[in-house]
C-alpha cells in the first residue's frame, strides 16, 4: 500500500490543544464488532464499561513520561534544545540536540544553568551526551526539564497542567518521552469500576521514543523503516493473557504502544505466543498483519498517513477505518493526544 491511502482531510481546529476537564469528559466511537450489521456508534468513554466482558484483559502500558525537552548553551553562548530520545543509563543520554550548528565531540553543554553534559558520539542523527554531575542523568532531567508536549500542540511552553495531564494515573517506570495517550482517559474510578466487572487489567512498559512522531517519507510502505523503542513484557503479564484465553476472554490493548508490546513478544517467542520479553522492538503493523494475541484496541485517533493509522487498519480492515475517520471529522471529534478515543474491533 501507498502511503498516501492513509491520508484524510483533517481541519486544524479539531486538533485537541489541551486535554478534557476530566479525564473521561472525553468521546468514544465505538466501530461494532458485528460482521453482518458493521456500523459505527457514538458514545461517551465511561461508555467503554458496557464494551467490557467479565474475563476480558485490559492491558495498560505503564511507562512514565519524563520531562524531556531542555535548553541551554553552548560554550561560545548559542541556545540548544535538547529532546531525550533515551536515558541510556545513570550517565548517558541518547538525544535530539536543535542549535544553530550541531555540536561537536567534546562539546561541553550547560543545560538549564543547573549542570553540564559533554557530547561523546553521535547515532544517526542523534547524539549521545554524558553527565557531568554526581546526580543521575534521570534526576537531573526531572529537576529540570519541561514535559515533552507533540509537535502539533502549538503553545510556546507546557504548562503545570501537562505534568498531571500528559501522564496516566498508573504510570510507574520513568522513561518515555511521549505518553500513550490511549491511558490518558481514565481516572482511578474508572479503573475500580472496570475491576469490580471482574475485568482483569495488566500492564507491560513500552517507553515511547520522540520517533513516535517520524512520518512516513516513502510512498511504498513496505520501504519505512520503524523507530526502535524498548519494551518490557513480564510472565505476570503472560500468565494473566494464559488465564484470560482460558476462561474465553478476550485481550484489549489499551494504546498502540501495548499492542506493539504483545505482538513484538509473541513475535520473538518459539511458540507465536506471548512470552516474557525485555528488549527493543521496531514491529511494523500495517494491513495484512495476522494478529497473534490482540483482540480488540482502544486507541486514540492518529495523525494522516501515520503509522498508527496503519496499525488501527491492520486490526479494523483499511476501508472501515478510513470510513471511521471520516465520521470522525464530521461528527468533530478531538484528534490527537488530548483528544477523543476509538473502540476498535477486528474485522471479521
Amino acid at each position: 500500500m501507498k502511503r498516501q491511502d492513509f491520508f484524510f482531510e483533517l481541519p486544524e481546529n479539531l486538533i485537541a490543544q489541551k486535554p478534557a476537564k476530566q479525564r473521561r469528559d472525553s468521546r468514544l466511537l465505538v466501530m461494532s464488532d458485528s460482521a453482518s450489521d458493521y456500523k459505527l456508534v457514538d458514545a461517551k468513554f465511561p461508555d467503554l464499561l458496557s464494551f467490557l466482558e467479565p474475563n476480558d484483559l485490559l492491558v495498560f502500558n505503564n511507562t512514565k513520561v519524563i520531562p524531556a525537552r531542555l535548553f541551554g548553551e553552548k560554550a561560545t553562548g548559542g541556545k540548544i534544545e535538547l529532546l531525550i530520545e533515551r536515558v541510556i543509563d545513570e550517565k548517558t543520554i541518547l538525544t535530539h540536540i536543535r542549535s544553530s550548528r550541531s555540536p561537536k565531540p567534546g562539546s561541553i553543554l550547560t543545560i538549564e544553568n543547573a549542570f553540564d553534559v559533554e557530547v561523546i558520539g553521535r547515532q544517526d542523527a542523534l547524539f549521545i551526551v554524558k553527565v557531568l554531575s554526581d546526580k543521575t542523568a534521570l534526576e537531573l532531567v526531572e529537576d529540570n526539564g519541561h514535559m515533552p508536549l507533540p509537535p502539533y500542540i502549538e503553545r510556546a511552553e507546557d504548562v503545570e497542567e501537562d505534568k498531571e495531564r500528559y501522564q496516566t494515573v498508573y504510570s510507574q517506570k520513568p522513561g518515555a518521552v511521549a505518553a500513550p495517550t490511549a491511558g490518558l482517559h481514565f481516572d482511578n474510578a474508572l479503573m475500580d469500576d472496570i475491576k469490580a466487572k471482574g475485568v482483569d487489567i495488566g500492564f507491560v512498559t513500552l517507553h515511547v521514543g520522540a520517533g513516535t512522531f517520524k512520518p512516513v517519507q516513502v510512498d511504498d510502505i513496505a520501504e519505512h523503516v520503524m523507530h526502535s523503542e524498548y519494551l518490557e513484557v513480564d510472565e505476570a503479564l503472560v500468565a494473566q493473557v494464559q488465564k484470560a484465553r482460558k476462561l474465553g476472554g478476550r485481550v484489549i490493548a489499551v494504546g498502540t504502544t501495548s499492542v506493539r508490546c504483545l505482538e513484538s513478544a509473541a513475535s520473538f517467542s518459539d511458540t507465536g505466543q506471548v512470552a516474557p520479553y525485555q528488549g527493543d522492538t521496531d514491529i511494523f503493523i500495517t494491513p495484512g498483519y495476522q494478529f497473534k494475541e490482540v483482540d480488540v484496541l482502544l486507541t486514540n485517533f492518529h495523525l494522516p498517513e501515520s503509522t498508527l493509522i496503519m496499525l488501527v487498519s491492520a486490526l479494523a480492515g483499511y476501508e472501515r477505518t478510513m470510513d471511521a475517520y471520516k465520521h470522525a471529522v464530521e461528527k468533530q471529534y478531538r484528534f490527537f493526544s488530548y483528544g477523543d478515543a476509538m473502540l476498535v474491533f477486528p474485522k471479521k
